[in-house]
């Protein structure tokens, strides 16, 4: 679920926070991934005729492997080095939220039998992407297919989402590619959206920094943390009636969740019984992540040819010529991310903007006109300035 209404509360109240940026702007840059977000996406996107995923031909599906080697392909090609980070055991306080998803699917499995029955071609594509779910299986060959393609996986203690974030405050990678807004609640520097989508739908990477949400919104990253809970997040219920635009406004009213339960009108708003907000921000500003130490080193290597063709083509009826295309553009890509990226080999410059700070006046802009051209007269009495400076 993520945060509910945040994308469109940063919109309206700090816009300068998120920027749309061209997929191949990131190249060179080392990208942690929400993997099991990326599988769903697939599932509902890729390679629907209707209702129907592609399959292979003992009828297992595939969709998400031709999203995910396409995509990774793409990633790859663009310079760019994906790490792909999948859940571990979720948090005691996600199974409320687990049930309900659970249950919503069962509630979607009943309307799709009943859209099939009255042919409502509408009804019957709309209940089939709600009944989609990411399963151990979907996850296993996902894994499988990515350290065959010769890129890192990354096992989750806990939550991606918080794994993602952690990888990023550690430098480890540049940004975290999610759907879910809690990678900001986790405090991702970066984060991205729209990274994973389809080729075929074109749409531009969304970066928000946090730094910059905190800024123009005036919070602390507790208070941050406190909107998004108040917001409504996987963690505990809502408090009926409290918006994205009101819960911005208690926060910056009183500060804390703490001091807004004491000065809540409790007969306009029913706070759920139990309403444990305070585990809820624990567990976001100490998720279960691996430690900095402990992560592995990121290595990007050379695809696996043989397992690749083994896995695809003769397993799950892949196309022999499109697997060799990618396995070639991999190995193209290799050399290519190995350039690095350009202002690597500079120091950075200042950003000429109204948040800059407003450059000194050259020493010659303090002179007057005559002592200028004397300046530049006795500069030219020199014959080694006779071409000039350029």
């Amino acid at each position: 679920m993520g945060i509910k209404g945040l994308t469109k509360l940063l919109a309206d109240n700090a816009p300068h926070s998120m920027k749309e940026q061209k997929f191949e702007s990131y190249f060179g840059r080392k990208i942690a991934i929400d993997a099991s977000m990326s599988i769903y996406q697939f599932l509902i996107v890729v390679g629907r005729t209707g209702t129907e995923m592609l399959t292979n031909e003992a009828g297992e599906v595939t969709s998400h492997l031709i999203g995910m080697f396409n995509r990774t392909v793409r990633l790859l090609e663009s310079g760019m080095k994906p790490v792909y980070v999948f859940d571990g055991k979720p948090p005691d306080m996600k199974k409320d939220e687990l049930k309900k998803r659970f249950a919503r699917r069962e509630d979607a499995t009943e309307g799709l039998a009943e859209a099939r029955e009255t042919g409502e071609n509408a009804d019957i594509e709309k209940y089939s992407k709600r009944t989609v779910k990411v399963t151990k299986q979907h996850n296993e060959e996902c894994r499988r297919l990515i350290r065959l393609m010769g890129v890192p996986v990354i096992e989750a203690p806990s939550e991606a989402e918080a794994e993602c974030a952690a990888l990023c405050k550690a430098d480890k990678v540049y940004a975290v590619a999610s759907e879910d807004m809690d990678s900001l609640t986790f405090g991702a520097p970066r984060f991205l959206r729209h990274l994973m989508e389809p080729a075929s739908r074109k749409m531009p990477v969304m970066e928000f920094e946090v730094s910059r949400v905190l800024e123009e919104l005036g919070l602390s990253m507790d208070q941050f943390i406190d909107l998004c809970i108040l917001c409504g997040c996987d963690y505990c219920e809502t408090i009926r009636g409290i918006g994205a635009q009101t819960a911005l406004k208690l926060i910056r009213q009183h500060g804390s969740l703490e001091v807004i339960l004491e000065n809540l009108n409790k007969d306009r708003y029913h706070i759920p019984d139990p309403w444990p907000y305070q585990e809820a921000r624990r567990l976001f500003k100490e998720p279960i992540v691996t430690p900095s130490t402990d992560i592995p080193e990121l290595k990007w290597i050379n695809p696996d040819e043989e397992g690749l063709n083994k896995f695809l083509v003769e397993e799950n009826g892949f196309n022999h010529d499109r697997v060799m295309k990618g396995i070639e553009k991999i190995k193209a890509a290799k050399n290519k991310s190995a350039q690095g990226r350009l202002e690597s080999f500079f120091k950075p410059s200042l950003a000429l903007d109204s948040a800059a700070p407003k450059r000194k006046e050259a020493p010659d802009a303090k002179l007057g006109k005559d002592k200028v051209q004397a300046k530049k007269t006795k500069g030219m009495g020199n014959p080694s300035n006779k071409k000039g400076k350029k």
